[in-house]
């Protein structure tokens, strides 16, 4: 039965709503799917189309040229793959669609897709920074090796480290490095070498291998493990080609366990070589100061003031004894002309001093104050007046006064 008022809608507006639809599927917009590809077609504008099928279905699919350019293999009907992207609705055609953005082959695809998607999600967490990554100890003393007791990378570290370094302790955490169980296995030999405390740095590694024999050093927990062991680790997993989560978290990559080896452990035998080069160095340096100092000494000693050092002696007593007299001389002429110049200043002052002026008849008047008289009018009648004399003092009373130009 029909709705008594049915909603007519357009082809376009249908569409528009499937795309709503579709684009609101949070699963549908970050989709990965296997398939086969066939119907496979490249476009002159550098896109291309496909067919993704398997035995109950097919999805059109499309691979833009700016994502196609980041495919490292060829694409051709028949290979069976893993494609990333989204489902979206093409409203021209009415044909829903995968829209690719990543595309690897299948099988060891999968891995090589989950190794991105963590690789990617780490370093968006700051796990791979280089700030956080530590220096490795100059000489270390403890060094502690986490791998399988099988394998030829245990055997390859202490083959070099010995070497290298005959006295160094190496402490070695058995780990299962392969399967299923290796993850749990390296975090618990990781978490024993930090418990133990007193290693210097740990080296974690194991041979080299299929991408699938290497994933435990891909596993998101051991990545996580590694980045918060509190002692410096060096990665070594696998051959030089070969990169993994752990090699990126590590504070040091290796390439191959014996390279690890070389990188923790210094070579005493090289360090003492270079220690009795730059000893013979100092001795050499040493040695010319020391001829350098002889020859100079050589020539100082065949200086006539060195040869014959009492000639020079009796010079410089000669020239003490003259200069002893020129001062002596200097002192006494000195003495005499300031005894001349001071009795003639004692003269001088004699002839102005007051006690000279008495001794030659005249006196000084003092008015009964102590003020000198000078003038007849600054006295009075019976004032008791005090004469200085050449030889004694007088006392007078005043009985008469006598002013200027007035007679008797």
């Amino acid at each position: 039965m029909w709705p008594a008022e049915p909603k007519i809608w357009t082809v376009a507006e249908a569409t528009r709503r499937i795309e709503g639809a579709l684009s609101a599927d949070p699963v549908l917009q970050s989709i990965l799917i296997r398939g086969e590809i066939s119907n496979y077609k490249r476009h002159t504008s550098g896109h291309t189309y496909f067919t993704l099928k398997d035995a109950k279905a097919r999805l059109r699919c499309v691979l833009f040229r700016r994502y196609g350019q980041a495919v490292s293999f060829p694409l051709h009907d028949g290979l069976e793959v893993l494609a990333a992207g989204r489902i979206g609705v093409y409203p021209p055609n009415g044909d829903y669609q995968l829209y690719v953005e990543e595309i690897v082959p299948a099988g060891v695809g999968l891995l090589h897709y989950a190794f991105q998607q963590l690789r990617d999600k780490l370093a968006a967490e700051g796990l791979f920074d280089p700030e956080r990554k530590r220096p490795l100890p100059a000489f270390p003393h403890r060094l502690g090796v986490i791998t399988s007791l099988q394998g030829a990378a245990l055997r390859d570290i202490v083959t070099v480290a010995r070497r290298r370094n005959p006295r160094i302790d190496i402490i070695v955490a058995p780990a299962t490095v392969q399967g299923s169980e290796g993850p749990a296995s390296i975090i618990s030999a990781l978490n024993l070498c930090n418990r133990y405390g007193e290693l210097d740095v740990i080296i974690l590694g194991r041979g080299g291998g299929s991408l699938e024999d290497l994933w435990s050093f891909n596993d998101e927990d051991v990545a996580r493990s590694v980045y918060s062991s509190s002692i410096p680790v060096i990665s070594a997993v696998g051959h030089e080609t070969d990169v993994t989560i752990t090699d990126l978290v590590a504070d040091h990559r290796a390439p191959t366990p014996s390279a690890a080896a070389e990188m923790a452990v210094p070579d005493v035998g090289a360090i003492a070589t270079k220690l009795n080069s730059l000893k013979e160095r100092l001795c050499r340096m040493g040695q010319k100061r020391v001829d350098q100092g002889r020859k100079q000494v050589g020539r100082l000693a065949e200086r006539s003031v060195l040869q014959r050092p009492e000639e020079r002696l009796n010079r410089l007593r000669l020239t003490l004894d003259e200069r002893e007299r020129s001062l002596l001389l200097a002192v006494r002429n000195g003495y005499r002309l300031n005894k001349e110049k001071l009795t003639s200043l004692a003269g001088r002052l004699e002839l102005l001093s007051p006690l000279g002026t008495l001794a030659r008849g005249y006196s000084i008047c003092q008015l009964p104050d102590g003020l000198i008289l000078r003038r007849a009018r600054d006295a009075h009648m019976g004032d008791v007046l005090h004469i200085i004399l050449g030889e004694g003092k007088l006392h007078a009373q005043i009985q008469k006064i006598c002013r200027e130009g007035s007679g008797g």
